[in-house]
């Protein structure tokens, strides 16, 4: 397998083994004192050991922090900020999955700011209100195939206090440098390539359905759309296709990439459970993605025919969810929310509200109401596409 350097939307070092090029990452954005952050699963891996203990010999200080585990929240990002600051670092290495990588760029974007994260929601022009003088330099290093955070201006971070996961954005969460090495995913269980696949789909897709003019990244998102078809089956049946494992890492990039034009309801109705049930995200993206697909048909069926040919399906939104609902069956995706969760412990009204503020409802093809937003979850519920 090649290497390839992109520049598009960020620096991206692509290829087996880049993760060597870590300390050079580093050199090129003058961080001398980096904070390695990651998640409190992977910090004990053998492979996380390995990195961390080639590169602390060629640190003075190479600090890390892993004080926090899947669907962060926000004192995970204060506790990193007091780390980053009493150990002098100048660079975050924000290395994991989503979780890791939001944090990182959080702790990076929060050592300059003097007032609480949610203040930077992504609402508005909020994120104005930020000091964008000397955040810190971020590099990312996706360790799933998913999120795309790496590619994203944005984390997504949990206010305890209020149970409600928020969009923290500024256009300088986005990384300096990216690296992007199919090695560092292939122990990804099936299981969890499936989920995080899921998650990169449902960017690419709910990024080519919401409304309005950007060809651009209706491009990226078809692009992205077409790597996960060809691509994911094969990387959940043999973890060891580095080329299946790179084409699925390029897609979750290319997603995050291209839903800066909007996401929709998937997401709406994810974040809540996200919060509440600790839900991995990629699962319950990919458990609400065909009730989605389903209601918002009307608004979406012309947009859906006209890549059918890309992705070698007949010209057909049928044959478009038979696919959806195929894939999930074959990465043994549950088919209903009460596979998952325990129904009983669920509000749907209070769920719904929160569905219909989350930040992804305003590009959803149609304008949705509270009542929508409980009729999918009932859906999603019974199991029941209409």
């Amino acid at each position: 397998m090649n290497n390839y350097n992109w520049n598009y939307p960020t620096t991206l070092w692509v290829g087996n083994h880049r993760i060597k090029d870590l300390s050079l990452a580093c050199a090129n954005l003058n961080v001398k004192n980096p904070l390695f952050v990651t998640d409190k699963d992977l910090v004990n891996l053998q492979m996380v050991k390995e990195i961390i203990s080639e590169n602390k010999k060629k640190f003075k200080n190479f600090t890390i922090f892993s004080n926090f585990s899947g669907n962060p929240v926000g004192e995970n990002v204060d506790d990193g900020v007091i780390e980053f600051k009493k150990n002098n670092c100048d660079g975050v290495i924000a290395f994991g999955g989503g979780s890791g990588i939001d944090v990182g760029k959080a702790i990076a974007f929060m050592s300059v700011q003097n007032r609480p994260i949610w203040d930077f929601e992504d609402i508005g022009d909020y994120w104005k209100r930020a000091n964008d003088v000397n955040i810190a330099p971020i590099i990312a290093v996706p360790t799933t195939a998913g999120t795309g955070s790496e590619t994203g201006r944005a984390s997504a971070i949990i206010n305890k206090q209020t149970g409600i996961k928020k969009i923290i954005f500024h256009p300088k969460f986005l990384p300096s440098i990216v690296i992007l090495d199919p090695i560092l995913t292939k122990n990804l269980s099936p299981r969890l390539t499936g989920a995080t696949g899921m998650d990169a789909l449902a960017h690419n897709l709910e990024a080519f359905c919401a409304p309005g003019f950007h060809p651009m990244a209706d491009g990226i998102a078809i692009e992205g759309m077409k790597l996960i078809k060809r691509s994911l089956l094969k990387a959940v049946k043999d973890g060891n296709d580095l080329n299946a494992r790179l084409d699925l890492l390029v897609a979750a990039s290319m997603g995050s990439t291209a839903f800066q034009k909007g996401l929709g309801a998937i997401h709406s109705l994810s974040h809540p459970l996200n919060a509440q049930f600790n839900l991995h995200h990629g699962l319950s993206n990919a458990i609400f993605m065909p009730y989605v697909l389903t209601f918002n048909r009307k608004f979406i069926e012309e947009k859906i025919i006209s890549i059918c040919d890309g992705l070698g399906l007949t010209k057909n939104f049928d044959n478009f969810l038979k696919w959806i609902l195929d894939l999930r069956q074959e990465l043994e995706i549950p088919h209903k929310l009460s596979d998952v969760i325990d129904i009983e412990k669920i509000n749907l009204d209070e769920l719904s509200i929160m569905a219909l503020n989350d930040p992804s409802t305003s590009s959803n093809p149609q304008k949705l109401t509270i009542n929508d937003m409980k009729i999918m979850y009932q859906n999603s519920i019974s199991g029941k596409l209409i």
